[in-house]
């Protein structure tokens, strides 16, 4: 039997929920009212013969396997954006354009205001913007694929020219029902290390400063490996397990009390966060720009300056 595909509307109203933590915001996001979106929800857990959500008076929110089919539908999502991206480029338009490229939790969270910034100053420039792991910003750099890129990992490719743009700090986060959140001490670095976690996948700049700071340690494997800190982070909520993400994607939630953030004894998780791009060393342009733009902005009162 010929398999039905889902519709992408649906899917983006999913990711949404992952996004934004209510169905009703994702709803709004898109511009579809809460009854039609409630529909389509039910009928796409019929095709999938999955439960993806979680129906509470109070609202709403992903199931387990709901969490892990929201990381695939931002998958298809972004795939979809990239065959609009192609056709667009087919048709031939010539204006100035610039490719960037920005790990996971740079583009969530600090690139939305720097492009705002950004267009103010250079309203013809066409941007391309890739979401990917650190891993793949910077070989795409490396190849030519973007202009500029942005990345969260402790390392820079050999080839690659980078720049600070600010410093990031990740934390340990778990639901408020889970036994770290009721100690009365830092938790170890050895508890931390022999915990199995939900993660980002390998290659993102998260899951790489975690496992060079926790090089030295035995470590079993991960409870879950997701491909963004939204999908992570409502796993956490959702009771699945500990995590250690960016505070840029938990300060909200550990501020409301629907996460508990774990202090760790001796153990330092900021992380520097940085441009890169090959030659010449002195980056012109949009590019360069951007980069600046990038470099004065302040980034939200609970990270570190730059």
């Amino acid at each position: 039997m010929t398999q039905e595909w889902p519709d992408l509307t649906v899917l983006e109203l999913l990711v949404g929920i992952d996004d934004l933590g209510s169905l009703g915001a994702s709803a709004r996001r898109i511009g579809m009212a809460q009854p039609n979106a409630t529909r389509r929800l039910r009928g796409l857990e019929r095709r999938l013969g999955l439960s993806l959500l979680d129906r509470h008076p109070r609202g709403s929110r992903l199931t387990p396997q709901g969490t892990v089919i929201a990381h695939w539908a931002r998958e298809l999502l972004a795939d979809a954006e990239r065959l609009l991206d192609a056709a667009s480029a087919l048709r031939g338009e010539r204006e100035s354009e610039l490719g960037i490229g920005a790990s996971m939790t740079v583009a969530e969270h600090l690139v939305p205001s720097w492009l705002g910034a950004f267009r103010e100053q250079h309203p013809d420039v066409r941007v391309h913007l890739r979401v990917q792991n650190s891993t793949e910003v910077a070989a795409a750099v490396l190849a030519g694929g973007h202009d500029v890129g942005f990345i969260e990992s402790p390392h820079v490719a050999k080839g690659l020219h980078a720049t600070v743009v600010g410093q990031d700090r990740l934390t340990v986060i778990v639901h408020p029902d889970h036994p770290w959140a009721r100690l009365r001490r830092p938790l170890t670095v050895t508890e931390l290390a022999a915990a199995p976690l939900v993660v980002r996948e390998a290659g993102s700049g998260t899951r790489t400063t975690l496992d060079v700071a926790l090089a030295d340690f035995p470590r079993p494997a991960p409870l879950l490996e997701l491909g963004s800190s939204a999908a992570v982070r409502t796993s956490v909520l959702a009771g699945v397990g500990p995590a250690v993400l960016s505070t840029l994607a938990t300060a909200p939630w550990i501020a409301s009390g629907m996460l508990h953030e774990v202090q760790v004894q001796d153990l330092d998780l900021r992380r520097t966060l940085r441009a890169v791009w090959r030659a010449p060393r002195t980056l012109g342009g949009p590019a360069g720009d951007l980069v600046n733009q990038a470099r004065r902005s302040r980034l939200p009162h609970y990270l570190p300056e730059h």
